[in-house]
């Protein structure tokens, strides 16, 4: 079976979701997790995330 839905949430996203992370400063890597931190809201990259979450 294909799988023709994935990844359309990302497709929507400016840029397909990819930025620069604002924790570990790397660019062009895509940043979906939405974490606040300091009073803003911030998005950031699935290993930062983790780090965030241990």
């Amino acid at each position: 079976m294909s799988k023709a839905h994935r990844g359309t949430g990302v497709r929507e996203l400016v840029n397909n979701g990819r930025a620069v992370c604002p924790i570990c400063k790397r660019a062009e890597i895509k940043c979906l997790y939405e974490v606040e931190q300091d009073g803003a809201k911030l998005m950031i990259c699935k290993q930062c995330n983790a780090k965030l979450k241990k």
